[in-house]
């Protein structure tokens, strides 16, 4: 410690807060001195640092999300950024009908079933899975649900990826789930999160959904940067019960080197698909905005 030569007054004197006591002043000694060095001020850890800014941005995708909804049909959106771990969700456990995205469910659930049977999926099966996640045919999505045992078989396959929130239905487009579900589902063809598919089953998986035709090719892909890969699933309907009024679902993940993230944004009531998907991509876009994956 740097010690600075302070004149002497008188005997036990303590010289403010500093921690410096001089002590047995008198005739013909020589003061002694006892030095107590304070604890030097120490500021937050990067760690505290960096939670203190994700807090921040995640207050304030809040209010602009809570803004966005004020004026506009109901939606939910989650996010999870698989290289920091981290997640964001709004509104992530309400339930939304998923028309078609429900379809790369089916094709997770078909994968898993060849897995346990220790055999590839057949011939048939990826000449369904084919058009069903390029295309959205409704017909072959028909098919493969009922070859791999139906609304029983893919409940089962759902507890198996901790999909809580998801109620099958016979009629798989009347499927219910949950953005936070959803973004669950999406880390079955993520290799970084523990996966119950294997490398291979997620290599026929991404291989799908990464070549969507393109009138698909919309939703979460309007996030993505030059030199990110985007994979996807769109939903979308419309039925005389909700008045004619769509559901429009997006999820999808960004990968690159640097990114790797899920996203999953539902809605409906929207008067029409392309108001739908409107707003699903201004929703996505807004969590990269303000999470800043």
């Amino acid at each position: 410690m740097r010690r600075f030569l302070i004149p002497v007054v008188a005997a036990g004197v303590m010289i403010g807060g500093g921690g410096l006591i001089y002590s047995g002043l008198g005739s013909g000694t020589s003061p002694s001195v006892t030095a107590f060095a304070s604890p030097s001020p120490t500021g937050p850890s990067p760690e505290e640092l960096a939670a203190a800014e994700r807090a921040a941005r995640v207050k304030k995708l809040d209010a602009a999300l809570k803004k966005v909804a004020a004026s506009s049909p109901d939606f939910a959106v989650a996010v999870l950024d698989a290289t920091t771990g981290e997640t964001y969700q709004y509104r992530g456990s309400e339930k939304f009908d998923t028309a078609s995205i429900v379809k790369a469910d089916i094709l997770a659930c078909m994968l898993l079933k060849a897995q346990d049977a220790d055999r590839e999926p057949s011939t048939r099966e990826l000449s369904l899975a084919k058009p069903m996640i390029q295309l959205s045919d409704n017909n072959a999505t028909t098919s493969l649900f009922q070859r791999i045992g139906g609304k029983a078989a893919v409940t089962k396959c759902n507890k198996r990826f901790g999909l809580t929130k998801t109620a099958i239905d016979v009629h798989w487009g009347l499927t219910r789930t949950t953005a936070g579900d959803q973004v669950k589902l999406l880390t079955q063809f993520d290799s970084a999160q523990g996966t119950l598919l294997d490398g291979d089953s997620r290599e026929t998986a991404l291989g799908l959904m990464t070549t969507v035709d393109s009138e698909q090719d919309w939703g979460v892909p309007v996030v993505a940067r030059a030199g990110e890969t985007t994979s996807v699933k769109n939903g979308w309907d419309t039925r005389t019960a909700d008045g004619g009024k769509w559901v429009v679902n997006s999820i999808g993940r960004v990968t690159s080197d640097e990114v790797d993230v899920s996203v999953a944004v539902l809605s409906h009531d929207n008067t029409s698909m392309e108001s739908g998907i409107t707003l699903v991509e201004k929703v996505a876009k807004m969590t990269r905005q303000y999470l800043k994956y």
